[in-house]
């Protein structure tokens, strides 16, 4: 029996009488990886059988005709194994979620934790981050009626905060970690005033209590 060609509904065909294309996308991002461009000889073939065509006419303007023939059957079969070989070299690019069946990439939606999509199993970090800005939206309002006194009870809260990234080498954080795991960076610097003892973010140029510089 002939051999089957397993495929999926993300990619795309770019390919021409000239060579083969083709385009793989992650369903959850949309980041694609496209193949390089490989010439194909029957579709050179079919433009010299054409032209021949057009060219002396009488017997030889059945060459259209041929080069018809030609692609449908050599070329189709060139365009399969291409688009097999095309599958082969990006699936490793790709993995399939268990769980919804998604194909995601490997580089920014994969969970290898938990080895489901991020669409079924986001990074707890990246969304802790994502979930304590949306609430800073919303104290940010609220700390902007607050009475003087409020605003000083409150002030402890406002300077600890979850990263969804390294700030050094950009890698995303998985969980609200200390330290960065793929290049150690310290992800927490909070420290104190030398002066007055009061907490620092750690992006503080001054004390926000006392004004004494960093």
């Amino acid at each position: 029996m002939p051999k089957k060609i397993e495929f999926t509904s993300n990619y795309s065909d770019q390919s021409t009488n000239e060579g083969f294309q083709f385009e793989f996308y992650c369903d959850r991002c949309g980041t694609g990886y496209r193949t390089c461009f490989k010439a194909s000889l029957t579709g050179k073939m079919t433009n010299v059988l054409d032209a021949a065509g057009s060219l002396f006419g009488g017997i030889l303007g059945r060459a259209a005709g041929i080069s018809e023939r030609v692609r449908s059957a050599s070329w189709e079969k060139a365009h399969d194994e291409a688009f097999i070989e095309a599958m082969e070299e990006l699936k490793p690019d790709f993995a399939q979620c268990p769980r919804c069946s998604s194909w995601v990439c490997r580089k920014s939606c994969w969970n290898t934790k938990r080895g489901l999509c991020k669409q079924c199993a986001p990074d707890l970090g990246v969304e802790m981050s994502a979930a304590q800005a949306s609430r800073s939206v919303e104290e940010v309002w609220a700390h902007a009626q607050m009475s003087e006194e409020d605003k000083k009870l409150s002030q402890e809260h406002w300077d600890q905060t979850i990263r969804a990234s390294c700030p050094e080498c950009e890698a995303p954080l998985a969980e609200n970690a200390k330290f960065c795991p793929e290049c150690g960076a310290k992800l927490k610097k909070v420290g104190n005033c030398k002066k007055c003892g009061a907490k620092l973010s750690d992006k503080s140029k001054f004390c926000y209590e006392c004004g004494t510089k960093v």
